[in-house]
């Protein structure tokens, strides 16, 4: 059976109906290394760089003259338009709904020409698409001559974890089209994890004479020195891997996230950005307590690529972005086994190797030098707005903030606030007067205590605060400089020394805040005072 593939990457989608026997005729993508890579690891298939829409819209003789007839079509549109990750879900979706239609335009148009023979095509996607997708289109709502429909919404319709096809990695789906269901082979009982990536293909930049086994494929194997894109590290500075930790273990309600990973799971879902000071950063353990990032070879097999798999990109960053768009070999194998067995067609089992086009030129990573990733300043406008460091009492945090700053002008402005909650409907701020009168005599002078510690370090003007937060964390270490890092760090300290949270009655503030934690009340109060005392405008 045939297949032609649209939007296209690097081929993960492909390579799975590759491995079970398929005949892969046609590829497209926009993108000029996805091309390359596609080219380069199927080298029998015709692949062109296009425009999907543009080719959805071409006159009849044109586009069935480009297009071969399959009895396959599969598609994976661009997702970063669904993606919860672009504003969080609430980014602009049309340029996604057009490329959507497009590819579901040129279906219908191979469906139901005269004498089709396409039988099965597949769409996939990240989950937040079915929102987007009707259960059915009519020719006009595709903008096409004729009286059919075309229905995207089957029995098979749904949200699959690629973890359950055997690829080591945690990355749900959705799929729709025409198309028998696919059988998962794992379970959560039998799941591969991220530790068998990582012991599969051994520590980056040691080099012994072994063969490394593919975890993900049986039969194949290669020489050490024939893996591509994994004998060089990219080690995180301090000031990287402890933003990204913080924001994974202490990021306001958000759940906690493991760090470094957790390696005893499947991997998260692998990101076409590798970022190092993300939430989503995926960061590993390194040698002598060091942290880094993946090898782009890891992130191959985390998305159950074979290691005999080759990425052209003429950078790390852009071979990164190969693998993270791509659909996981692994389940796009589960849909083609499902798709031969319902079609009474023969299934290729056991791994068929890749014969790469070995006229294209490739770059191969190891033994790459990168060199550490010094900090930038922030710009002179850089917001703030962080809560004490891992004090989430009762969904009380303290924020200490500049969003209520004149940013034109640079006049700025720091203050402190109480949070409660968050989301829609639950979600408060609060911004009471706690004076010395809340504090029995013993615990104010504890408190002011803290305060005239604080004070003399701190700057006086909240211009020169900001200035102090803009500045790289080396530079406000040398200069012994506390920021507003600091002092919540330094205000942290001082809590966890001198409060028993246990022990510590609730603090009644107000009638909105009958029952503030001691914590939260001492944070707020101790905060309040140091900007008070410190944070006057220069003449």
């Amino acid at each position: 059976m045939r297949v032609a593939d649209f939007f296209c990457g690097a081929g993960g989608f492909s390579e799975g109906f590759r491995q079970a026997g398929f005949e892969i005729l046609f590829a497209v993508d926009k993108w000029e290394p996805a091309i390359t890579t596609y080219k380069a690891n199927k080298p029998s298939c015709r692949v062109i760089q296009d425009d999907v829409i543009r080719i959805s819209r071409l006159p009849d003789d044109e586009f069935h003259m480009l297009i071969p007839d399959t009895e396959v079509i599969i598609g994976s549109p661009p997702c970063v338009a669904f993606s919860n990750s672009n504003k969080s879900g609430n980014g602009d979706k049309s340029l996604g709904i057009d490329l959507l239609k497009a590819y579901l335009r040129i279906v219908a148009r191979k469906k139901f020409k005269p004498d089709s023979i396409l039988q099965y095509w597949v769409l996939e996607n990240v989950p937040n698409i079915r929102k987007y997708i009707e259960e059915t289109y009519s020719a006009a709502e595709l903008e096409l001559d004729g009286e059919f429909s075309l229905t995207p919404m089957n029995k098979s319709t749904g949200i699959y974890n690629a973890k359950y096809f055997g690829a080591p990695t945690n990355r749900k789906r959705f799929l729709c089209g025409e198309f028998p269901t696919p059988q998962t082979t794992n379970t959560d009982a039998n799941i591969i994890t991220l530790r068998t990536v990582l012991d599969s293909l051994g520590e980056p930049c040691v080099n012994e004479d072994k063969f490394i086994q593919d975890c993900n494929y049986e039969g194949l194997s290669l020489p050490l020195g024939e893996l591509t894109d994994h004998q060089y590290r990219y080690l995180l500075q301090p000031f990287e891997w402890k933003t990204a930790k913080r924001l994974k273990e202490d990021k306001g309600y958000m759940g906690k996230m493991s760090f470094p990973e957790n390696l005893d799971n499947p991997a998260r879902t692998v990101m076409a950005t590798m970022s190092a000071s993300s939430r989503e950063s995926m960061i590993l353990p390194a040698m002598h307590g060091n942290y880094r990032l993946p090898t782009v070879r890891e992130a191959a097999s985390m998305m159950s690529f074979p290691i005999d798999y080759r990425f052209y990109g003429i950078s790390k960053g852009i071979k990164h972005t190969l693998v993270g768009n791509a659909v996981p070999p692994k389940m796009s194998y589960a849909i083609a086994k499902a798709i031969l067995s319902n079609a009474g067609e023969p299934i290729l089992h056991g791994y068929t190797p890749i014969q790469h086009d070995e006229t294209i030129p490739f770059l191969d990573l190891n033994n790459t030098s990168f060199a550490p990733k010094k900090e930038q300043p922030k710009k002179a406008k850089a917001k703030f707005k962080y809560h004490i460091p891992y004090l989430i009492v009762n969904a009380y945090r303290v924020e200490l903030t500049n969003y209520h700053s004149d940013f034109e002008n640079k006049a700025f402005q720091w203050d402190v606030e109480i949070h409660y909650s968050q989301g829609k409907g639950k979600a408060r701020m609060y911004c009471p007067i706690i004076g010395p009168e809340v504090w029995d005599k013993r615990l104010l002078i504890k408190w002011e205590e803290v305060i005239a510690n604080i004070v003399p370090h701190m700057c006086k003007s909240p211009k020169r605060f900001q200035e102090i937060y803009c500045m790289a964390s080396e530079k406000r270490i040398a200069g012994n400089h506390i920021g507003p890092f600091e002092l919540l760090d330094t205000v942290k300290e001082y809590i966890d020394k001198n409060i028993d949270a246990s022990a510590s009655e609730p603090l009644y503030v107000s009638d909105d805040l009958p029952r503030l934690p001691m914590e939260i009340g001492v944070g707020y109060y101790i905060l309040n005072q140091v900007l008070k005392q410190t944070m006057r405008e220069e003449l």
